[in-house]
């Protein structure tokens, strides 16, 4: 190990990791980040098991020492996160074909109280009282995948309340308060300055969001295209003149108003495995929203009853007028790809953070959506031969003085 500079020592068949790493870790001021940043990728990557700072120092062939780095690097050195991550957006959309922005939520599963955003809260999906972070993800669907480039913490339980904790968690004061709206609508503006992401539509599932309309509201003043599952029960106002309120269930079930096509499904082989009816409402909607209609926007209502016949239908609300139903839900599928990245981002260490500092969390959640994007657009080329990993830098970055010291 050099005591004066960190050598990545990735072999010349490992090029696309250096140039991933170059390009993505550009955006750090400091050589010695930069350093620590590919340290720290290669060990996600490669380490087996869980994803802390020492574990991965012993699970690789890094020196036990850089365990120390490795938590100071995500702990105490003050680097942004927005940046590297629109880096590794940009890098998807330079590698793939990007068709939607999508959301997808994740609870980490916490003992105790001490991690930052901790809380208990009900898992809707499962119905249990969970001890746990609440983070959302936000995805780039290309293809079949859906890749992770950028991350929100959902503050709940007492948090917002308690100035304190939240100074000792080094939580900005902006966050307090900031409902799951208010999340994907900021980030959704932020993204639409992303230069070649910036007209995508976002495909979203609300069918358990608290405010389905505030987010629908906000995606329509930003003029964002939607496409958004909702629950059957999900108020709209039909009719131009005089408009009725009732739900998308009561609409598409309306036979005299509802237009059905069969959309059906092929096998490898081209040869009809199942018709699928999907009903459409022939109007279109608008969303209420808090202070009034969704500022008149226009929604097209879908339904697509169980191909199986055994389970409840699902609906769609969507801005995309003109698009054929058959487009509309094949859009639609970039949720669904996001929830299985979602169950794969386990292995690169989203649930491992074990610090308690808010930008704690935002570098390691970075550094794992890193992780998963390079090994994804990996496999999606062709492997390449196992790269060599980088020395250990000969010293821990420095953190800023007021941190010197502070509880992790």
């Amino acid at each position: 190990m050099s005591s004066s500079e960190v050598r990545v020592a990735v072999s010349e068949e490992g090029a696309g990791l250096r140039s991933f790493m170059d390009e993505v870790f550009q955006v750090f001021q400091r050589s010695e980040q930069r350093r620590w940043a590919q340290a720290y990728l290669w060990a996600l990557l490669h380490a087996s098991g869980k994803k802390t700072p020492r574990s991965m120092a012993l699970a690789t062939s890094l020196p036990q020492a850089a365990s120390h780095g490795l938590h100071q690097f995500i702990n105490a050195s003050p680097w942004d996160w927005a940046p590297v991550r629109r880096r590794l957006a940009r890098r998807v959309a330079a590698s793939t074909t990007p068709y939607a922005w999508t959301v997808a939520e994740l609870l980490i599963p916490k003992r105790g109280k001490h991690s930052v955003g901790v809380h208990r809260r009900v898992d809707r999906a499962t119905g249990r009282t969970v001890n746990c972070q609440r983070a959302l993800g936000f995805f780039l669907a290309a293809g079949g995948h859906a890749y992770p480039v950028g991350w929100s913490l959902v503050l709940g339980g007492g948090w917002n309340a308690d100035p304190e904790r939240m100074r000792r968690a080094r939580i900005p004061a902006t966050e307090a308060g900031r409902t799951v709206a208010d999340h994907v609508v900021g980030y959704a503006a932020g993204a639409a300055a992303q230069p070649h992401l910036e007209n995508l539509p976002w495909v979203l599932d609300l069918t358990r969001c608290d405010d389905a309309a505030g987010v629908l509201a906000g995606l329509a003043r930003q003029g964002a295209d939607v496409v958004c599952e909702v629950s059957p029960d999900q108020p709209v106002l039909a009719g131009s003149r005089s408009p009725v309120p009732t739900t998308v269930r009561a609409l598409t079930r309306a036979h005299n108003a509802r237009q059905t096509q069969v959309l059906v499904r092929q096998d490898q082989h081209g040869r009809v495995v199942r018709a699928v009816p999907v009903h459409t409402y022939a109007g279109t909607v608008r969303v209420p929203g808090a202070g009034g209609a969704d500022g008149g926007r226009a929604y097209r209502a879908l339904e697509r009853p169980d191909p199986q016949g055994r389970g409840p239908a699902r609906y769609w609300l969507t801005t995309l007028t003109g698009h054929r139903a058959e487009d509309v839900l094949r859009l639609a599928r970039g949720h669904a790809a996001a929830l299985t990245t979602v169950a794969a981002l386990g292995r690169f260490g989203v649930l491992d953070f074990e610090g308690r500092s808010f930008p704690g969390w935002h570098h390691h959640m970075t550094m794992a959506s890193a992780a998963y994007v390079y090994r994804r657009l990996t496999c999606s080329t062709g492997p390449e031969p196992p790269e060599a990993p980088p020395d250990a830098p000969s010293r821990a970055p420095d953190p800023p003085a007021a941190l010197t010291g502070a509880p992790n």
